[in-house]
């Protein structure tokens, strides 16, 4: 596993309950580069949601805590009642990436009473980290058969990727 600062942030805000850490993980994230039309377009920001037994155990969802901090630095409101998961699924952490997609494959729902808002509306994911894509898309999948008519996806770090070159914390730092 690596284990670099961002690797580092991650692990403290999703494992040690240090909720501090998503202030200046979503600082970085507000950084990236957006497309003017999709800057002056976005709608609104979903976190992507726990399980009901990992919210239980964690007794947060990090991705919420990101979306909040990376609201405020864009002027953004985060709908954490459109996006739900209709059932617990496995831990992605051990998965292959086909077993990733099956194991979240329609676990994502929109409630119908967020359909009227989600009509039209550009969303923007948030998660902590991009691994194979299967739980954002998922989730984009249920935004959109609830009506969004754009979902864009922001992340703070990307899992590594077998033959990923190492990149030190300086360079890490740096961008």
């Amino acid at each position: 596993m690596d284990e670099g600062t961002g690797t580092a942030l991650v692990h403290a805000l999703k494992y040690d309950g240090w909720h501090a850490a998503a202030q200046p993980m979503a600082a970085r994230m507000a950084r990236l580069d957006w497309p003017d039309d999709v800057r002056s377009e976005r709608t609104a920001l979903v976190p992507v949601p726990l399980s009901r037994d990992r919210y239980r155990t964690r007794g947060y969802n990090q991705a919420e805590q990101l979306a909040v901090a990376l609201g405020a630095a864009w002027g953004l409101p985060v709908w954490n009642d459109v996006l739900m998961r209709r059932r617990d699924t496995s831990s992605q952490v051990r998965l292959t990436p086909s077993e990733r997609v099956t194991n979240v494959a329609s676990a994502f729902v929109s409630p119908v009473g967020a359909r009227a808002r989600l009509r039209g509306a550009h969303l923007v994911l948030v998660d902590d980290v991009i691994t194979t894509a299967a739980t954002l898309n998922a989730s984009a999948e249920a935004l959109a058969e609830g009506g969004a008519r754009i979902v864009s996806c922001v992340t703070f770090g990307r899992a590594p990727e077998p033959g990923d070159r190492a990149v030190s914390d300086h360079d890490f730092l740096r961008n």
